[in-house]
């Protein structure tokens, strides 16, 4: 058990993991820190934290630092944070994107106690308000260069989110942002689009909402995402994410190209090669 945590950012992830955290004792208390006073405010209110300070007062009150906030601000404030801690406290975070982050911290004398995490669950919901229980349950949990982490932090870590139910994946930075372009940042990018598509034909016909069914809801449903979190990981995952754009464009010419040629064995092959994928997502 950890005497004090402390959550930098207190929105949707950091706020499951506090409350996961009270909820198996693993923390005693939890030490918020945020931009702004209203989140604070949010989350004391709603029990999340237990107290709120600087960020430099916090870290050296605490035993473990996670880190959830936007990835174009998380290597600063890392990098501050790092500045900061001793050989007995360890640092996380739950950022989308690994490798920047991975790099930026590289040669930091403090590098071993930083355990680069990407817990692999999330809404399209943001903010304090949006915490839940039993985020974590059943899903994945991708660490990254476990090899430059000191033992005992790798091993905290671990212990942490398999005891929040999740299961743990290891792979290096890189590989890691290419899986998540194709698995998430697509997803997102392809919800914005559609979203934006819909919206524009609205203006012709404003009965289109009324006819959408649970497909449209549940194709656009991350559409409803922040744009503050999802517009620096698209940014800092450009390669990859460009990449993926490209082949999904490309599927999407298949499926134009097929239904403009009236070639309907083209537009049915297309989509029951689609269907494989029910071979992995049950």
């Amino acid at each position: 058990m950890f005497n004090n945590v402390t959550i930098v950012g207190v929105g949707l992830i950091s706020g499951s993991f506090a409350l996961a955290l009270k909820q198996k004792g693993l923390a005693k208390n939890i030490i918020g820190v945020s931009r702004t006073q209203a989140s604070i405010q949010s989350a004391l209110q709603l029990g999340i934290i237990d107290e709120a300070m600087p960020l430099a007062e916090a870290v050296k009150k605490s035993d473990f630092i996670y880190v959830a906030i936007p990835v174009d601000a998380t290597i600063a404030i890392m990098q501050q944070i790092m500045d900061l801690v001793t050989d007995k406290q360890i640092v996380t975070d739950a950022g989308s994107t690994k490798l920047a982050l991975c790099n930026a911290l590289a040669k930091h004398p403090m590098r071993s106690q930083f355990v680069a995490t990407h817990p692999m669950w999330g809404t399209e919901y943001s903010g304090p308000q949006a915490a839940v229980n039993n985020a974590f349950v059943g899903r994945c949990c991708v660490i990254c260069e476990n090899q430059k982490s000191s033992k005992w932090a790798l091993d905290a870590i671990e212990t942490v989110y398999k005891t929040l139910g999740m299961h743990v994946v290891y792979m290096d930075a890189s590989s890691h942002d290419t899986h998540a372009a194709y698995i998430s940042h697509i997803s997102h990018i392809t919800s914005f689009a559609l979203a934006n598509t819909v919206l524009e034909k609205e203006k012709e016909e404003n009965t289109i909402f009324e006819l959408a069914g649970g497909g449209f809801e549940s194709t656009v449903r991350l559409a409803k995402s922040n744009p503050a979190m999802w517009a620096p990981i698209f940014m800092q995952n450009k390669h990859n994410v460009l990449e993926v754009l490209n082949e999904h464009i490309n599927q999407l010419q298949k499926f134009k190209a097929s239904i403009e040629q009236d070639n309907t064995e083209d537009v049915l092959a297309l989509m029951q090669n689609a269907n494989k994928i029910s071979r992995i997502l049950k």
